[in-house]
C-alpha cells in the first residue's frame, strides 16, 4: 500500500498519497528461468515499476496531519532515514487529497498497523472516505497530529524537508515524540493486498 505514494484507490493498489498511491499493475511476463531472463528485459517504465514492486512486501503506515481538518493516508513508502538525528521518510503524491495539508505541515503523524487493522488501513487507501469518521478511534496528540488508537507504535515527527521527486514528494521528519509499545504483528501489503507476517 496516494500514491505512499502508493495507496488510494479502491482498495489498496498503492503506495501513498493519491489515495494512497499506486494502483495495481497489470502483472508483466516472468522469466521461467535463468536463461530466458534475457528474454524477459523489458524497458523502464511506469508498469514495470509497479510491477516489481508487487512483489516487494512493506509494513503498512497511515501518515495523518491537522489541518483546517485532520487528513491522513495509507502509505508503505515509510522509510528510517537515521539515527541521530532520528529521521523517517516517505512519499506522497502532489494529486492526494492530503497533500495541501501535508504542504504546510509543521509536524506529522506516523501510525505502524498491526495485522488486525486491515480495515483501518483499507479506509485512509480509499478515495472519498471520511477516513476519520467512525469506526476510526482517534485523538488530538502532541502538537495537535491526530494520533490513530490501536496501532503498534507511533511518531509524531517535525517536518524538515519536502523533496520533489516527478509527482510525488520525498517528506523528510524528525521524530520528537512517540510510543512503541502497541500488542500485535505487523501488517504487510504485498501483491496488491494486504498480509498477515508469516514465520
Amino acid at each position: 500500500m496516494t500514491a505512499p505514494s502508493r495507496l488510494d484507490a479502491a482498495l489498496p493498489a498503492a503506495r501513498e498519497g493519491a489515495e494512497s498511491s499506486g494502483v495495481a499493475a497489470p502483472a508483466l511476463p516472468a522469466a521461467r528461468d535463468h536463461a530466458a531472463a534475457s528474454d524477459a528485459v523489458l524497458p523502464g517504465s511506469a508498469d514495470l515499476l509497479r510491477s516489481v514492486f508487487r512483489r516487494h512486501a512493506a509494513g503498512v503506515a497511515v501518515i495523518t496531519a491537522q489541518g483546517e481538518r485532520p487528513v491522513g493516508f495509507t502509505a508503505t513508502s515509510l522509510t528510517s532515514v537515521a539515527a541521530e538525528p532520528p529521521m523517517i521518510s516517505f512519499g506522497v503524491g502532489t494529486g492526494s487529497s492530503s497533500w495541501p495539508v501535508l504542504e504546510e505541515a509543521a509536524h506529522i503523524g506516523v501510525h505502524i498497523l498491526g495485522e488486525h487493522q486491515r480495515d483501518l488501513a483499507a479506509t485512509f487507501a480509499r478515495s472519498g472516505a471520511d477516513r476519520f469518521a467512525p469506526p476510526t478511534r482517534w485523538h488530538t496528540g502532541p502538537e495537535g497530529v491526530p494520533l490513530l488508537e490501536g496501532v503498534l507504535a507511533w511518531l509524531v515527527c517535525r517536518v524538515v524537508a519536502r523533496v520533489p521527486a516527478g509527482d510525488h514528494r520525498i517528506v523528510i521528519a524528525e521524530a520528537v515524540s512517540g510510543d512503541p509499545t502497541g500488542d500485535g504483528r505487523p501488517l504487510l501489503y504485498c501483491q496488491g493486498r494486504f498480509n498477515a507476517l508469516r514465520d
